[in-house]
């Protein structure tokens, strides 16, 4: 599983012109599931999203978690973050996990992370043509794969 996690000052997704999600301040995720993913590896990455410590305290420092300032969060299912660009221009999407498998694991995440945050969580329409609107704060992006525990 990979994730591609910004620090926005706001976000939302569109699909066909509507809106189907947004936030103020808060996590923008971008996720990348792999066909050998598990609930260990969602586990992992909901608990490390949660408290890692990108938000500014009252000094200006990045010393709190999502979890401290009670941010919000939209999650996209992205499997192009799995693209191999090793051989050629165009890019293979072999290790990106099939729709039947990708989508229950993403539905997982959300949910677990809405439990670890206590609190619901946006999220984008899988498979759709999404348009992801940000405001990077920072910026402050941060790439996480759970297979190398970084």
């Amino acid at each position: 599983m990979r994730a591609v996690i910004q620090r926005v000052t706001r976000a939302s997704v569109t699909v066909n012109e509507k809106l189907i999600s947004k936030i103020d301040s808060g996590l923008l995720i971008l996720l990348g599931i792999e066909a050998e993913d598990t609930k260990e590896d969602i586990d992992w990455l909901t608990r490390k999203i949660a408290n890692l410590r990108i938000f500014n305290d009252e000094n200006g420092v990045m010393n709190n978690s999502l979890l401290d300032c009670k941010g919000d969060v939209i999650v996209v299912s992205q499997f192009t973050l799995h693209a191999a660009t090793k051989k050629g221009n165009r890019p293979s999407y072999i290790k990106a996990a099939r729709p039947e498998l990708a989508k229950p694991l993403y539905a997982t995440f959300v949910k677990q992370l809405e439990t670890t945050m206590g609190k619901s969580v946006g999220t984008g329409v899988f498979g759709a043509d999404m348009k992801v609107d940000l405001l990077n704060d920072g910026p402050v992006t941060i790439i996480m794969d759970t297979k190398n525990k970084e």
